[in-house]
């Protein structure tokens, strides 16, 4: 496939990188050549059949509704925009285009919350619970959208909302612990990513999943099928 790359950061760097090693044909644009989305032009984008988005909040709408107009598929991994969900589901589903979010693309993450929403249940119990989520200096959402995600989750199926507490520090690639409190015991749960590697292919494998499709997707509901 021709795969438009959206930003040459941490991420963006290594989903380029997977992407070539499967075979694709890759471009990339870093935010700085791409000032609110001047460069995604209809023409600019018709020889890509996905665009990946690792960009950052402030530029990823613009990016998002460029791709739409476009009638180009996107997947984005950039979080930190999620109040903006709603009115991009109502385009995509309008524009009969394909969107493909999450919070991360990582297939043990995706078990994580698997694990998490069944120990959520531990709320019903008597349990209290907090979310802890470490991420390096330069992040520039907090709490991260993995954290988010996890809150929801519990709260679906605990039926309470947890506290995220946020750490910004060194160069953590991500470490998300949830924890379970009651008079007995203790519940932890603990993913701590050792690279961005799991990210990109999992990106990676969600574009090549979303090619040639419509609608608007969340990567949690639909990485098994990848």
């Amino acid at each position: 496939m021709n795969l438009l790359i959206l930003g040459r950061g941490k991420t963006g760097s290594v989903v380029a990188e997977v992407a070539r090693e499967r075979r694709h044909n890759v471009r990339t644009l870093d935010v700085d050549e791409n000032a609110n989305a001047s460069a995604l032009t209809p023409a600019f984008l018709t020889p890509f059949d996905v665009a990946i988005d690792f960009t950052t909040p402030s530029a990823v709408i613009a990016n998002a509704e460029a791709c739409i107009r476009a009638g180009k598929n996107i997947v984005v991994g950039t979080t930190g925009w999620y109040d903006q969900l709603p009115r991009l589901r109502e385009m995509v589903l309008s524009a009969k285009t394909g969107f493909l979010y999450g919070s991360n693309f990582s297939i043990g993450v995706n078990l994580f919350f698997e694990i998490v929403a069944t120990a959520g249940a531990a709320l019903k119990y008597d349990y209290s619970g907090q979310i802890f989520e470490r991420h390096h200096i330069t992040k520039k959402d907090a709490p991260s959208g993995t954290a988010i995600t996890i809150q929801k989750i519990v709260r679906e199926s605990g039926g309470k909302e947890l506290e995220i507490v946020s750490f910004r520090e060194g160069d953590a690639v991500g470490m998300h612990e949830v924890v379970f409190n009651s008079a007995g015991d203790r519940i932890y749960l603990c993913h701590d990513a050792k690279s961005r590697q799991g990210f990109a292919e999992g990106a990676v494998r969600a574009a090549e999943w979303l090619a040639g499709k419509t609608g608007f997707y969340e990567f949690r509901n639909v990485w098994r099928e990848l």
